[in-house]
């Protein structure tokens, strides 16, 4: 899911009620064109080690603003969400200019990712957090990017990378199931976003969805980010009715349901 990172920066308001994690154990690239199933890269996002590092300044900034018990406090009752994974695959391993696809195998590189997952919730647990949700990938060949991609077989849905997804996730599964097993007191919940986007692309009028195939900005088939706005060319009049607001992430309506199933699945967990 797309994700903003907390400010590392204390406040009044720091009660404990969460952070959001995006990233991936190196530096991520975003795409700029395409060729086939393989994309042409440039440099990007921040490495899950970096986060770690904002995770500790927070900490040390709250400890001024709080006390280090009222400190602790606070980060052991957060709800710590973290999701990795869709980057690594779409914008790292299957880019032309990364090698990656050279380098592994898809099953070694969902290796590298969960095993660098693995590291990055022990850390974290290390450093203080004891309730967690991981959400596994979604079902990334259905990205309107991705389909645009496959028009020479009528704009489908990818299922080389839905496959990818589904292999990712169990072990994902496994590697939590692990984790639990060595930290009885961390509380680790897995959120299976997979299942939920393939029944918002396969059920779209249960939510009172329209278009599932395209994103409402622009053409809806390779805007993203800084190129999407309310004032880009042919973007939709109701954002509500698409699954996707750009080619590659899905709207706010989308972001709620997803959000409200991940708060369910706490509740449901003990997590809250």
């Amino acid at each position: 899911m797309g994700s903003t990172r907390p400010s590392a920066k204390a406040n009044p308001c720091a009660r404990g009620r969460g952070g959001v994690w995006e990233g991936r154990p190196e530096d991520e690239v975003p795409p700029v064109a395409s060729h086939g199933h393989k994309r042409l890269a440039s440099p990007s996002v921040i490495p899950l080690w970096k986060e770690v590092e904002y995770y500790k300044e927070y900490q040390l900034r709250l400890r001024a603003y709080a006390g280090a018990e009222r400190a602790r406090a606070i980060v052991r009752g957060a709800l710590h969400v973290v999701s990795i994974g869709t980057n690594d695959f779409l914008e790292n391993y299957y880019m032309l200019g990364t090698g990656r696809f050279a380098e592994y195998t898809v099953a070694e590189f969902s290796d590298f990712l969960v095993a660098g997952a693995r590291r990055f919730l022990s850390e974290i647990h290390r450093l203080g957090a004891r309730r967690v949700t991981f959400a596994g990938l979604a079902a990334i060949g259905c990205l309107p990017l991705e389909r645009a991609e496959n028009m020479i077989h009528g704009g489908g849905c990818i299922e080389e990378y839905n496959r990818v997804a589904r292999e990712y996730n169990a072990k994902v599964e496994a590697m939590l199931g692990g984790l639990r097993a060595e930290l009885p007191d961390l509380r680790l919940a897995y959120v299976p976003v997979y299942d939920t986007m393939l029944d918002l692309v396969t059920n779209p009028a249960k939510f009172g969805l329209e278009n599932v195939e395209e994103g409402c900005c622009a053409t809806g088939r390779f805007e993203m980010g800084f190129m999407c706005n309310d004032e880009a060319p042919m973007t939709c009049a109701d954002a509500d009715k698409f699954l996707f607001w750009d080619a590659f992430h899905p709207t706010q309506k989308v972001n709620r349901i997803m959000a409200n199933h991940t708060i369910d699945i706490c509740y449901q967990q003990g997590l809250l």
